[in-house]
This record gives C-alpha cells, structure tokens and sequence, in this order.
C-alpha cells in the first residue's frame, strides 16, 4: 500500500480529515475545561467574600452609635484601619478570629463611605490605585492604575438605633486567581499541540488500518481481472490465429475444415467454461446461502461421481474408489449442484494432479454436528508456503502442468466459495511428493428455511424404526 500513490493520497487525507476532527473536539474540549474552571473558581471567589463580607459586616454593624463615625472598638477587629487623608502605615498583626484573617493579610482589603458616598477609611492591604468614587453595585470587578484588578461586594451599614451609617466594601485583588487561570491557559496551550501531534500519528496509523482491507479488495480486483483477462486472451488468441491462418488458405478441402472448426469449438469450450466459472463465484459472492435447497444424499453423489470419473482416472491410469464409512443414508440440506461441483472439482483436482499408478479415495464419514467428506491422493503435493494461496483465484502451484491440463486455478476457489455458502469448512492437509488430503466439513443444521428443515425431519422421522406397544 505504501507503493500505491492512490492509497498513499487516500490515507494522507483520511488522516488529515481524522487530526482536524480531533482538534476541533480537543478545542471545543479545552475551551470547555477552562470555561468550567473558571466559572468555579468564580463562585469560590464569590462565595468565600461573600463570608468573609457578612461576618465583618454583622460584627461591626452591633457597635456602630453615630453615622459617618468609626466606634475605636472596631479597631479590634481592624487593627490597621486608617482614616483617609493621615499618612497610614500599612502592618499586619496576627488575627483574632479566624474568618478575618485574610483581611489581616494582606488578601482582602475594606473601605468604609458615609451616607454622601465619600471614602473616609480603609482597612486590610491598601488598593491606592482604586477610584475613591463610591458605587452602590453589589458585586464589582473594578482595575487600578497598574492594571491589577480587584472584585469587591457592598453592604449598607446601620447603626444601633436602626440609622443609616454609611457603606462598607469588602473586596480583595484577583492576581493570583488570573495567575491560575493564566496557568490553565498555557497548560491547555501546550497541552493541545503536544496531543495534535500523538492524534496525528494515531490517525496516519488507524487510517492506515481502516485503509488495509480496502487496499487489499482493491489488489484481489485487480489480480483478479488481470488474471480474467489474461485467461481469456489465451482462448481468443488462438481462435483468431486459427482464423487468420484459415483465411490465408485459398482453398480447404473437409478434412482441413473440420480440423479449424474443432480448434476453434474448444477454445470457444473453454471459455464458455471460464465465463461461467466466473459467473457462479460472482453469484456466490452475492449470495452466500445456497439459492435452492433439497435433501442431499451425500453417499450417492459420492458414488455417482466416482462412478462418473472412473472412466478419466483409467484413463490417467489413477486408482479412484470410495469409501463410506457409515451405514445409514447420510442427508444434509443444501444445493445439489453445488455440492456436485464441489467434490467434483477436488476428484478432478486430485485426478490431474496425481501421477501414473497412483490412488485416489474419497472418504464419507461424520462427527456430532458435521458430515465429512475427504479427498485423499498420492499426488504431487502441496509446498507448505503455498497451502494459503491454492484457494486463491487463477493460482496455480505449478502452471506449467495445469495449462497442460487446461484448468484455469478456479477450481479451488470456487469449492471454497460452495463450502462457505453451505456455511461449511474447507482444510488442507499435503506433503510434498506423498500427496494431499482435503476435507469437507458440512453441517447438518445450517439451513434458514424451516420448512426445509421441516421436511428433513419428516423423512428423517418416516425411516427410523417405529415401536409398538
């Protein structure tokens, strides 16, 4: 396939078309990661000041007298708390409860406004970058002069009384959560080449595999009709050679005449033979299920056909018998023609390729679940390296001979296409120089129609022995 510049084209878009799928839905894939992390972390975000904004806020609300005013109990809770406009120093000292201690940290920052919205103190770490503008939204994602942003949330505050106090935003710098989404980013960043590279190799190789049994159909066609035609210009050949000699003979006397017309009526035989040699393996291919099925006697075909081919093994002085090894009729469902042609091409197989003096037997006998048939010779042999490709169409093991014997290599194929179309198995056992053995395994139950079936069992049922009472 590597050869082939087609189906290296085929293959090379094949997997393009699988890497750019893939990076869409790794894209799609990272950006959907990211969205979800993010929206996540946001509702942390949200929810842990949020907490931290309603504990401060309940705390310091209860000690609130006078509006705009800061009680100095609150600087308990805010030991760095400053007042706008002295010069404040900004120091952390170690918290008191737990749920402030952000703010003493320098994570959080607070900022305290009166009813008119004028900033008057601030608190935590010191955002000197944010507009002092009071804003009444609640939440707020608001950027300094240096371009750090900050996410904030506001209360009202009330003084004990039920007053009107002022306002209070609790916010804190969102820098190092934009440094874990920035983290994020490169990872994913880095992450999707590092995969589009192992997705690329992964789709040049399982393109590689979706393309192998394409490739291989595609070079079955194309030995299969390079050997057609091959063997049809043989034929067609000599009959035009015969002809063309024919008519550079001004004159023929009988004789002549009936010699050119039996050349050319077995080269026209011949291919009569290999078109439909043709036509029955493409029609099996089509159909794998016989098209008509009877009651098979397979030991009377047997023996009609070894009676049949005495007369040809005489006359290639081979030794053909039978041998049935059960006593009762044995019957399978299935195409009688088939199942002719089938062991006939084996016996005819095993006749051309068995020399003088040598025997053949056909063996009848079953198992539990098959009727098997074999075909045993003292031939020629099979080499090992060759036991998978005598199936093959057009293939011979020594084309030598089988042209002398006028066979085209398509009678191993087409025993194996019946086999198969009879749901059967088609095995091979040969050594070179003492001979082959091919055994047909038949299954009795492997018919879809039953009323086949039904028809079986009755005759089956009508011979077997009734009991009486």
């Amino acid at each position: 396939m590597n050869q082939n510049k087609l189906f290296q084209r085929t293959r090379l878009r094949l997997a393009l078309w699988y890497a750019l799928v893939m990076a869409l839905i790794l894209s799609l894939c990272g950006f959907g990661v990211y969205k979800a992390v993010s929206h996540a972390h946001w509702i942390t975000l949200d929810r842990e000041i949020e907490s931290i904004a309603g504990t401060l806020h309940d705390s310091i609300e209860l000690k609130l007298k006078q509006p705009g005013s800061l009680e100095p109990v609150i600087q308990e809770l805010l030991p760095n708390i400053c007042m706008v406009g002295n010069r404040c120093i900004e120091k952390h000292s170690p918290a008191k409860g737990h749920t402030l201690s952000p703010i003493n940290q320098g994570y959080y920052y607070v900022r305290f406004f009166d009813n008119s919205g004028r900033l008057f103190a601030i608190a935590g770490s010191y955002p000197e970058g944010l507009s002092p503008v009071f804003k009444k939204e609640f939440w707020q994602t608001l950027k300094d002069k240096d371009g750090k942003f900050y996410h904030q949330i506001s209360f009202v505050l009330h003084t004990q009384d039920n007053r009107d106090w002022g306002y209070m935003q609790v916010g804190r710098s969102l820098e190092d959560f934009l440094d874990y989404l920035d983290a994020v980013k490169l990872i994913l960043a880095l992450g999707l080449p590092m995969a589009m590279v192992i997705v690329g190799v992964a789709s040049w190789w399982l393109a590689g595999l979706a393309m192998q049994p394409i490739y291989q159909s595609y070079r079955q066609i194309q030995q299969f009709t390079a050997d057609a035609a091959h063997e049809l210009r043989t034929p067609l050949a000599a009959t035009g050679a015969t002809v063309e000699s024919v008519l550079m003979i001004p004159q023929l006397d009988e004789t002549e005449v009936r010699d050119v017309l039996q050349t050319i009526q077995r080269q026209n035989q011949r291919l009569i033979t290999l078109v439909a040699d043709l036509l029955l393996l493409t029609r099996l291919d089509r159909q794998p299920i016989p098209m008509r099925h009877d009651l098979c006697c397979l030991d009377e075909i047997i023996s009609d056909l070894v009676e049949e081919f005495a007369a040809i093994a005489i006359a290639s002085h081979v030794n053909l018998t039978s041998s049935i090894q059960i006593h009762q009729p044995l019957n399978i469902i299935g195409n009688s023609e088939q199942l002719y042609r089938l062991i006939s091409n084996l016996i005819i197989n095993a006749i051309q390729y068995t020399p003088q003096g040598g025997k053949i037997t056909v063996v009848l006998d079953r198992s539990d679940y098959y009727a098997v048939i074999q075909v045993e010779d003292t031939g020629i042999g099979i080499p090992q390296n060759e036991l998978t490709r005598i199936f093959d169409r057009f293939y011979r093991v020594s084309s030598d001979r089988s042209r002398s014997t006028g066979g085209s290599g398509l009678g191993l194929a087409i025993a194996q296409a019946i086999v198969q179309a009879h749901h059967g198995k088609l095995n091979v056992q040969s050594e070179l120089g003492k001979g082959s053995t091919f055994t047909i395994l038949l299954p009795f139950d492997a018919t879809p129609f039953e009323g086949v079936r039904s028809i079986y069992q009755l005759k089956w049922l009508s011979r077997r022995p009734r009991k009486f009472q």
